[in-house]
């Protein structure tokens, strides 16, 4: 791991290995997750979610291509977080991620995204200065490898729906990040997991781990509030849950 590489994953341990964040996360996965549930975490950065969602009695399965915090995940995840070092999308490939070094939190697979980025509040100083080929697979086979999860979450940067073309069945529970400057990616993936099954959806604004509305809504809905969102507005996730 270069010097800079190094630097950055230190930066997003200080970020967000936060004791009340953490804390804030876990009373949401309390109310969403169940003892002994398989989840995936794609896209598990620095590992908070994957050990918070472990300490919720769930058993994690991490995916993380970045070679930099892949090596930081192989020597401090606990042994029995089962830890992919591929990226997620439609099959089987390698793929070129574009790399952040100081902020590698917003490394991503989509590569349009540095050029997007520069009309994108809050990105004004990020640089996307290196290059990583990494490993690609589908939850396609890795529900055939390792098990139906109930729960996917996926934070990737912009990628998220090539995750989900990866994805043919329906999953109890999803998670996606939406990111204001790209509606049209946030738009894609709710028809994308709407067309799955029948779901409801609700909202996580930024790292406030709580819902936004006390009842869970339909796509129509969903829609409309992120066509609302300014730009400006900051990222957050969208949860979908599958009606049985």
């Amino acid at each position: 791991m270069s010097l800079r590489s190094m630097l950055g994953v230190c930066r997003s341990v200080l970020i967000y290995f936060n004791p009340l964040l953490m804390r804030r996360t876990r009373q949401l996965y309390n109310n969403i997750l169940n003892s002994g549930d398989l989840v995936f975490d794609v896209g598990a950065h620095v590992g908070t979610r994957a050990r918070v969602m472990r300490g919720c009695g769930a058993r994690v399965i991490a995916f993380e291509p970045q070679p930099a915090f892949a090596q930081f995940l192989r020597r401090t995840l606990p042994r029995d977080i089962v830890l992919v070092e591929a990226a997620l999308g439609p099959a089987e490939a390698r793929a070129e991620m574009s790399v952040s070094l100081r902020h590698p939190t917003v490394s991503s697979l989509r590569a349009t995204l540095p050029d997007e980025a520069r009309a994108m509040p809050g990105f004004e100083h990020v640089r996307w200065d290196a290059r990583a080929e990494v490993a690609m697979t589908s939850l396609d086979r890795m529900i055939a490898q390792h098990g139906l999860p109930r729960y996917i979450k996926i934070d990737v940067e912009g990628f998220e729906t090539q995750v989900l073309s990866g994805l043919s069945q329906p999953v109890a529970l999803i998670s996606v990040e939406y990111l204001p400057g790209l509606p049209d990616v946030s738009q894609q993936a709710i028809r994308m997991i709407a067309d799955l099954g029948h779901y409801e959806f609700n909202v996580v604004r930024g790292e406030n781990a709580a819902f936004e509305w006390k009842e869970w809504r339909d796509r129509d809905a969903m829609a409309a509030w992120l066509a609302a969102l300014p730009p400006d507005a900051g990222s957050g996730d969208i949860y979908a849950a599958l009606k049985v």
